[in-house]
């Protein structure tokens, strides 16, 4: 018999425990019936297979980084909104690396993730026309900026950086040359 209180809500928290402890490699159904206290059949009750589990983690990962990265740009515009998405960015796939890990590359695809990716997306594009950009040359920019910030994030949860020098002034830098490059993707190319 199921854990009473136990619910989908309750399912996915507890499986991203088991993310965040052991990675996304080690969850399985039973990890987290064990962790639930419940048999793993039980868990069929409130999510559908671990794909569906999968799925549903790929999308709260994706609402509690679109949640931060909202946050940090609220009130702000250009590259004052642009550096401090990129700094939440990070910010969380440092604090959260195997919960990063996780998170799907392309929801906009999923029809189960679509709606969490483009409200994702909307915090990116939203920033992007504090630089009057709009239509292709601000998803080439989106798709830029994503690749710079989710290569050095994962670079960086990976122990990737192995030399001494402060990541976090690399970081800065990175950040100086995206901001300096925005402007640039006006032009049709």
């Amino acid at each position: 018999m199921a854990r009473a209180g136990l619910s989908s809500a309750a399912v996915v928290a507890a499986a991203l425990a088991v993310v965040d402890e052991r990675g996304v490699d080690a969850l399985t159904l039973a990890a987290v019936a064990t962790r639930t206290g419940v048999a793993t059949p039980s868990l069929y009750k409130h999510v559908g297979g671990l794909a569906d589990l999968r799925t549903l983690i790929g999308r709260r990962v994706i609402e509690e980084l679109t949640e931060r990265l909202a946050g940090a740009v609220l009130g702000r515009s250009g590259d004052e909104a642009a550096a401090a998405l990129m700094r939440a960015y990070r910010g969380y796939a440092v604090e959260h690396p195997r919960r990063y890990a996780a998170m799907p590359v392309d929801p906009l695809h999923d029809p189960r993730l679509a709606a969490a990716g483009r409200h994702l997306l909307d915090v990116l594009l939203a920033v992007l026309r504090g630089y009057g950009l709009a239509g292709p040359p601000a998803i080439h920019a989106a798709r830029c900026l994503r690749a710079a910030v989710h290569g050095f994030a994962a670079l960086e949860a990976a122990g990737g950086f192995g030399l001494p020098d402060d990541l976090d002034q690399t970081y800065d830098q990175l950040i100086r040359m995206v901001l300096a490059a925005l402007p640039l993707f006006d032009r049709e190319t």
